[in-house]
């Protein structure tokens, strides 16, 4: 069904593993750096005493940042897990919605893309909806 050769499949399931191996890295470090300390032990505060309410405004907004980071790692994590599958399964680089080859010009950018540039925008004009 992929309109792409072997090789060139191959060539793409690199790049997406190399793109995964990063981002699980990056993921990895978030979660290791700030989402499981304290929050005493994450500003180094090892007093008994409560924090000033500047600093825990700060050191809430930094949580909530890295849990963010977290979470669109992990969302790409999931669309690059996503991409590999359609490799192997012979689907990858076919529009989901149109059936139509989705340019390698477009994959080279996105290469865990799902969707075709228009179908992709259709898509994102109807969530743009009120």
């Amino acid at each position: 069904m992929s309109k792409y050769s072997p090789k060139e499949l191959e060539e793409f399931k690199i790049r997406l593993q190399e793109i995964r191996r990063v981002l699980a890295g990056d993921l990895q470090n978030i979660e290791g750096d700030s989402l499981n300390k304290s929050q005493r032990d994450a500003s180094g505060d090892l007093s008994g005493y409560s924090f000033h309410m500047a600093d825990a405004a700060t050191d809430n907004f930094d949580l909530e940042f890295n849990i963010g980071l977290a979470s669109n790692g992990q969302q790409s994590l999931n669309h690059i897990d996503d991409a590999l599958r359609r490799i192997d399964e012979g689907t990858y680089g076919v529009c989901e919605d149109c059936s139509k080859p989705i340019p390698k010009k477009r994959l080279m950018a996105v290469p865990h893309a799902r969707l075709c540039i228009k179908c992709q925008e259709h898509e994102e004009n109807q969530k743009n909806r009120p």
